[in-house]
């Protein structure tokens, strides 16, 4: 696999950004240049075995809309199967919740050594990190311990549900609501567009951040809350039970990411979809934004390794082309 250059990734990691000095007494682990070296061989040992062979397939054979489900090319589930038994899902977690607590700066490198070998497979990864750090910081213990802890061991994953159909970007005109229910819990209904990751058949569940109105609350953008929507309700154990009322009303073709499924849901047809309310009513986008953040960094690592895969690509074309 020729997607990225190493000698020159190390040398802008360690000798431009000295990043063994800025890890120095910072973390409380034992993070020299040879345990990072070796995240990083691992890192491009699982490129080349699962993601960069599957890439182009990925592009050309989408995932299908078929019988109200995702059906997908087989190697996308080999490939993040890999990805998770490698431990990289939970890369970025604190230990606390269970992940590896590696600093941000090596998980850029990391996700850039995947990323240039397929930029659609990282998508699930760093949808389910940044959702997750959002719920480390803003959710309930209980929230954490029910749908985080999961997500770190890769059995769940995660999206963000921000755009409707009608809304776009406007998030201030979004339409969908939360009606509070006797029990604490919310009733969501409403349609989300452009979700990517949004359904599959991955992983064992997918939380959905909903962002959502509640009934008599502030106009714009100050009336939005912020719900945890699973695809599957849990059970008193903690197991995936029943469906939760999220449908699958179509695929969107996406530039680029064409292996991540881009999907409109629909979120209380039969008016039984329970969500969970994040934090304080009223304080969703303010939240959200810890997430819209982290997944805006990681659209620009994606540019860059793309940027990097072509350049390598047409650098080894230019070395072996006989001149006319």
């Amino acid at each position: 696999m020729r997607t990225f250059d190493r000698d020159d990734l190390f040398f802008q990691l360690f000798d431009v950004a000295k990043i063994e000095d800025i890890l120095d007494g910072e973390t409380g682990q034992e993070l020299d240049r040879s345990v990072i070296e070796n995240l990083l061989d691992t890192a491009q040992q699982l490129a080349a075995d699962h993601f960069e062979p599957s890439a182009k397939k990925a592009d050309e054979i989408e995932p299908d809309f078929v019988d109200g489900k995702v059906v997908m090319i087989p190697e996308a589930q080999t490939a993040i199967d890999a990805y998770i038994q490698a431990g990289f899902m939970g890369s970025g977690f604190e230990p606390e919740h269970g992940g590896l607590g590696l600093p941000e700066s090596v998980i850029q490198g990391l996700f850039f050594v995947l990323a240039s070998a397929n930029v659609s497979y990282t998508g699930y990864g760093l949808l389910t990190t940044a959702a997750g750090r959002l719920l480390a910081k803003f959710a309930s213990k209980e929230q954490q311990q029910r749908y985080l802890i999961p997500m770190v061991e890769g059995r769940y994953f995660a999206t963000m549900c921000l755009s409707e159909p009608h809304a776009g970007s406007s998030l201030a005109d979004i339409t969908t609501t939360a009606t509070p229910s006797d029990d604490g819990t919310y009733k969501i209904s409403g349609s989300k567009m452009w979700i990517s990751s949004g359904d599959h058949e991955l992983s064992e569940n997918i939380v959905h951040l909903v962002m959502a109105k509640i009934p008599g609350g502030p106009a714009g953008v100050k009336g939005i809350s912020l719900f945890i929507v699973p695809k599957y309700r849990l059970n008193s154990d903690g197991s995936p039970g029943e469906a939760n009322d999220v449908t699958l009303a179509g695929l969107n073709h996406k530039m680029g990411y064409r292996g991540i499924t881009n999907c409109a849901l629909n979120f209380g047809d039969n008016d039984d979809c329970i969500g969970h309310l994040v934090g304080a009513e009223h304080q969703g986008l303010t939240f959200m934004f810890h997430m819209m953040n982290e997944a805006r960094i990681y659209v620009g690592l994606g540019a860059t390794a793309l940027g990097q895969a072509g350049f390598q690509a047409s650098l080894d074309y230019a070395r072996g082309r006989p001149q006319g």
